[in-house]
């Protein structure tokens, strides 16, 4: 990001940001001497990371958004940028409706981004407004279409909205995209149980494990798994 500051200082900007990958309170504590000493959005923008990983996401999040209220010269795409982060962050704050007014904003700036979309459409599902959700997803498509994740998350919604032939359909084409996806397998699973076919939902949890063992989505399948076998005995 090129951000629109006299203090910006792009090496050590970026050297704060790796130790706070890394070390989330150190590099808190360099941000905060190195704002003291004028570093300016750069400083600023790195604590609200370092904030981030220390699980402040409520001032992580605040202080992006000051950061783009005080910075009006910045770039669209920039502010848009900070904004993104800041929804991020009220949504690991679980502060869904802050989520949703930062990606509005966001959106406002770029509404030619279909990550800042999706991104809404995140914080609107997790608030249960499933359909807005999918209209946001509706609109990500249309701006890049055949992306595989984005087909999988909107089967999910459909799903919880009880739309099974629609979220079949995406799951159908999100899996001639991309062929080994594993939360593509773990969502027809769910799919398939809640539509009465457990041979078919065994066998995509199945699947998951082959492709993702120890990830996020083998993780997800193994209790699925072990729920339907206990159902059937």
């Amino acid at each position: 990001m090129a951000w629109a500051d006299a203090a910006w200082d792009s090496n050590r900007h970026s050297e704060c940001l790796q130790q706070a990958a890394s070390d989330p309170a150190a590099a808190l504590e360099s941000a905060l001497t190195w704002d003291a000493e004028g570093g300016g959005a750069a400083a600023q923008h790195c604590q609200a990371v370092a904030l981030t990983g220390l699980g402040e996401y409520g001032k992580a999040a605040a202080l992006l958004e000051d950061l783009v209220n005080r910075l009006p010269e910045q770039s669209d795409d920039g502010r848009a940028a900070l904004l993104a982060e800041a929804g991020n962050a009220w949504i690991l704050a679980n502060d869904l409706p802050h989520a949703v007014a930062a990606f509005d904003a966001a959106i406002r700036l770029v509404p030619g981004d279909a990550g800042l979309h999706i991104d809404r459409a995140l914080a609107l599902a997790l608030a249960g407004d499933y359909w807005a959700a999918i209209d946001d997803l509706n609109a990500a498509e249309d701006l890049a279409p055949d992306r595989a994740d984005l087909l999988i998350f909107r089967a999910t919604a459909y799903r919880y909205l009880e739309v099974y032939d629609l979220a079949a359909a995406d799951l159908e084409r999100a899996l001639k995209l991309d062929p080994l996806n594993p939360e593509a397998f773990l969502e027809r699973g769910m799919l398939r149980r809640l539509t009465g076919d457990a041979d078919g939902a065994r066998a995509d949890w199945l699947r998951v494990l082959d492709l993702d063992p120890e990830g996020p989505s083998g993780d997800a399948a193994r209790p699925n798994l072990e729920l339907l076998d206990v159902k059937q005995d």
